[in-house]
């Protein structure tokens, strides 16, 4: 069984473990007993959180609305661009404070400090917003 180091994703706390990889599938988490945070402890978001890894129905693409209104599958490239150019156009059209972030409490603090640059540096706005605030 092969054992990967990650950070849990369920919150910014930033608890560390190791998944349990068999056959390229996760059949289990062992926490990192020396982790300053953790210290070889989960909560059962930790334990239990990792089944949607392989979920039929999750995405690992990007996926964008057609015509028709179906969905077909796209590039990365070619939907980053898709929603850098309706920025763009949003923001020359009705200005920086049309547009907004929301970011979220299962971020790192540092993900979300990049979700403020991001915010700030190149969409020129404040309207940032996240669920851990309450």
């Amino acid at each position: 069984m092969r054992k990967v180091l990650t950070t849990c994703g369920y919150c910014g706390t930033g608890c560390n473990f190791y998944l349990n990889v068999e056959d390229n599938e996760i059949v289990g988490v062992t926490p990192k007993n020396d982790h300053p945070i953790s210290k070889g402890k989960l909560c059962v978001k930790g334990w239990q959180g990792h089944s949607f890894v392989h979920h039929k129905d999750r995405l690992k693409k990007p996926l964008m609305r057609q015509s028709d209104g179906s969905f077909s599958e796209v590039s990365w490239e070619t939907a980053y661009s898709y929603i850098g150019s309706k920025l763009k156009k949003i923001i020359k059209e009705k200005g920086s404070e049309a547009v907004g972030v929301l970011s979220s409490a299962r971020c790192t603090n540092e993900e979300n400090y990049l979700m403020v640059k991001f915010a700030r540096s190149v969409l020129r706005t404040n309207n940032i917003d996240h669920c851990a605030r309450l």
